[in-house]
């Protein structure tokens, strides 16, 4: 993990546009505010291009995807391209129905995406790697590098796989990541959030996946912290204090878990 680069966000807080799902938006939201960066939300092709060109990145979730959305993610995908600024694909549920296929095909083939990010059966499905999923769940098994490598290879990006490891895959390099608690996984949103701090992470100088690396070890450090905090009894205890320890520095969390 790199200090800097948490610094280097809180220093920019970075206007982060998200077109993200409907559950989700309001602790996405809370949890990047805390972290450094600034959220915005409006999803209405009519707005997304001005917002986009007034962005410093750009997040795509294709949760609760809606056909209307479709072309308001690809506007503000490529606004984003033109610009120079980071996109990051959350492909959430893309293996559950045809129309999630159909349209996350659609946006990867109009859009430059700076990094994917998913659960392994989302990724699974990009890579054509049979993998079991159940709605917006990955319930299979398998050699989930693999599958980071080859969405890494595939779409020329930085591939997150996110799990009980993460994996982070660019075209010559794979890094893993064990940081985490199980009760992020009972908490909805906890893998869409991510995305949000993976996408401020990529606004900043240096290292494509070194960025990526450290907005995932950094936020299961977060949620280590705050799973083993006293206060803490379930997700329900866990969700204000794991946003506070969103907005803290690395060394303050590491030597609280000490």
């Amino acid at each position: 993990m790199n200090q800097d680069i948490l610094d280097q966000v809180r220093a920019k807080t970075p206007l982060i546009h998200h077109l993200t799902n409907q559950v989700v938006m309001n602790f996405s939201a809370n949890g990047l505010l805390s972290f450094g960066g600034t959220p915005a939300m409006a999803k209405y092709i009519e707005v997304v291009g001005d917002l986009a060109k007034a962005s410093d990145g750009v997040l795509l979730n294709l949760g609760t995807l809606t056909r209307e959305e479709v072309p308001a993610m690809i506007k503000a995908g490529k606004t984003a391209n033109a610009k120079g600024i980071p996109v990051v694909l959350d492909p959430v549920g893309i293996a559950g129905s045809a129309f999630s296929r159909e349209a996350g095909h659609e946006i990867l083939k109009e859009v430059n995406i700076d990094c994917i990010k998913g659960n392994a059966g989302e990724m699974a499905f990009l890579a054509e790697i049979p993998w079991q999923t159940r709605g917006v769940d990955s319930v299979g098994s398998g050699d989930a590098s693999e599958v980071a490598k080859k969405v890494a290879a595939k779409y020329e990006t930085i591939a997150l796989v996110t799990g009980e490891i993460d994996y982070i895959a660019s075209s010559d390099e794979l890094l893993e990541n064990k940081t985490g608690h199980a009760l992020l996984t009972k908490i909805t949103g906890g893998g869409c959030l991510l995305g949000s701090i993976v996408t401020a992470c990529l606004t900043t100088e240096g290292n494509a996946i070194e960025q990526v690396y450290t907005a995932t070890a950094f936020y299961g450090l977060a949620a280590e912290y705050a799973a083993n905090r006293a206060e803490v009894r379930g997700p329900g205890t866990l969700l204000p204090v794991f946003i506070d320890a969103l907005s803290y520095d690395i060394l303050d969390i590491e030597e609280e878990l000490e």
